[in-house]
């Protein structure tokens, strides 16, 4: 059964632009530092997962385009390279700490803001939107998948609401 992500990117170390100008569209989520996001990738995604492809630690956050998981997890090799932001010198090649997965860009939307996602009955128990919630991968229900990528993604403007 498909399941359903919002992944957190910054756009400037890569955006939904740079995904989709990637061979294949593919990049692999390098860089996730958290237990909990890294656990949701190593244990919970499967291939063709859909993925909602966000913008964060921006001047405009929101959903900037659609993916899928696009291979099974594996090793972030970002955790060995001292010269990485991403090293982490407890992790060791035997027994790496870190893992990733190849996220697939299929295509760009209008940014959905994160005060228009806010301002959505229908999505009021979204986990992105707790008090709290920092975490850069989340899972996303079906029903607000749906919502998302059949109501607000097919809206010209936030006017239009």
């Amino acid at each position: 059964m498909t399941q359903y992500w919002l992944m957190k990117s910054e756009p400037d170390e890569c955006s939904i632009d740079d995904a989709l100008a990637a061979p294949q569209a593919t990049v692999p989520w390098t860089g996730v530092r958290n237990y909990q996001a890294r656990n949701f990738m190593r244990d919970a995604m499967r291939i063709g997962d859909g993925v909602l492809f966000y913008h964060s630690s921006c001047p405009q956050p929101g959903i900037a385009g659609l993916a899928r998981v696009a291979s099974a997890p594996h090793t972030d090799l970002t955790q060995f390279d001292p010269s990485s932001p991403y090293f982490d010198a407890a992790s060791r090649p035997e027994a790496p700490r870190w893992q990733l997965v190849d996220v697939q860009a299929l295509r760009k939307t209008r940014l959905i803001s994160l005060a228009e996602l806010r301002a959505e009955p229908e999505l009021a128990d979204m986990l992105l939107l707790k008090r709290g919630n920092r975490l850069s991968i989340t899972p996303v229900s079906p029903a607000h998948w749906r919502f998302i990528t059949d109501v607000l993604m097919r809206r010209a403007t936030p006017s239009a609401q």
